[in-house]
């Protein structure tokens, strides 16, 4: 199956080599570009990729409005493709809104081709891409900044198991399945079962709405080791 991408940023250069390295890849598909969120938005409603590639800050409309405006469609539009924010080392609450918001993760731009690739490819099987240390950082920097109180942890998580309870703590700490297995001594087809069911349980679209389900539900305290 060929996956279908479009690209937004407002970087001519960004955009035009993004789009190269892709569209050589045998199962990636360049289907548009836009020079900013307004755009971008208007390109994802007629094109309907299944993934776009959104950079962070851009005029007229930045990357985040854009994402929650692919993210949470007006009624009548069924189409939700899955949103990879591209941003730099001096990222800010933007990237962590997008995730709330259900963005499938975020890439630094100076990432090595084959991470942007690796990406495009992670993001459309259904995964968020939140497993690369400088991500646990990052999503711990974020959530520092909100924390949550304990007090408040949220019921839903009541409706988990141990295990469950377990398996999505560390999945927070942005343990691969593989990792996870590793851990908990299970075979990696159970921690995805397990994950499944989380996501099932709680309502959440994927793993990067887990991540900050985790922290925003006092789950998981930023800083804590796992």
């Amino acid at each position: 199956m060929t996956i279908r991408v479009i690209i937004v940023d407002d970087q001519a250069m960004v955009r035009a080599g993004f789009a190269a390295l892709l569209s050589a890849q045998p199962d990636i598909d360049v289907v548009g570009e836009a020079p900013d969120g307004r755009a971008g938005v208007e390109v994802g409603r007629s094109t309907h990729p299944d993934v776009v590639l959104m950079d962070v800050r851009m005029p007229e409309m930045d990357g985040l409005a854009a994402a929650r405006e692919l993210l949470n469609p007006p009624p009548g539009v069924t189409h939700r493709p899955k949103v990879l924010m591209l941003t730099t080392f001096d990222v800010d609450d933007y990237v962590y809104e997008a995730l709330r918001a259900g963005a499938s993760g975020f890439l630094l731009k100076d990432a090595p081709p084959a991470d942007l690739i690796a990406a495009v490819r992670v993001v459309a099987g259904g995964e968020a891409l939140l497993a690369p240390s400088v991500t646990r950082r990052l999503i711990e920097d974020f959530a520092a900044q909100r924390p949550a109180p304990r007090k408040e942890r949220s019921v839903r998580l009541n409706g988990l198991t141990p295990r469950e309870t377990e398996v999505l703590e560390l999945v927070a700490r942005g343990l691969s399945n593989q990792e996870i297995a590793a851990h908990l001594v299970l075979a990696e087809q159970t921690v995805k079962t397990h994950i499944g069911r989380v996501l099932a349980k709680l309502g959440l679209r994927d793993r990067a709405q887990a991540v900050v389900f985790a922290y925003e539900s006092g789950l998981v305290t930023p800083g804590e080791a796992a």
